[in-house]
């Protein structure tokens, strides 16, 4: 069985994702798992598409008349899934917005070796106070190497610079 992860962006409209699945199932490929999201007008989305080995050609075939109709620009690669032995864990981060939160939060879980295998960010009205509040969900992968409390005690050494409220809980 072949996976291909197959990501997709183009102007907002009703019916991309209808016609992305139309050409996924109509050669041989079945929808596994996917993120997507409208942000700013535009929709994108990546997707893990299985498919029989001697449909996977034809399937990205298949797709690229997506983007000659000027519905979606459409990547697909090959993908083989990793072994992992590590921990998982989840993060959830709250604070004022500010430039930097992501860049910094990631340099730590990369000094660590801490992988991120899901992200999503936000920001909202800050009530009572005013501003932007940033919010950050993800789930990582800690190395077998690496313990949970030595990532926590280095993400909470930044929290306070940062003025955010930081949680690691494993998963």
């Amino acid at each position: 069985m072949a996976s291909l992860v197959v990501t997709v962006i183009g102007d907002d409209r009703a019916g991309l994702v209808s016609a992305l699945a139309d050409v996924i199932t109509e050669n041989g490929g079945n929808w596994e798992r996917s993120q997507m999201a409208e942000l700013a007008g535009k929709f994108a989305g990546i997707v893990l598409v299985t498919a029989p080995d001697h449909r996977a050609g034809d399937l990205v075939e298949a797709l690229w008349p997506l983007e000659d109709q000027g519905l979606l620009d459409v990547t697909v690669q090959m993908s083989e899934p990793q072994p992992f032995d590590g921990a998982r864990a989840a993060l959830t981060l709250v604070g004022a917005d500010r430039p930097g939160i992501v860049r910094d939060i990631a340099r730590v879980l990369a000094a660590h070796g801490v992988s991120i295998d899901e992200l999503s960010t936000t920001t909202r009205e800050a009530p009572m106070a005013g501003g932007l509040l940033f919010e950050a969900t993800a789930a990582l992968e800690i190395p077998s190497t690496v313990e949970l409390s030595t990532v926590q005690g280095a993400l909470e050494a930044i929290a306070d610079e940062l003025m955010v409220e930081i949680a690691l809980s494993p998963s």
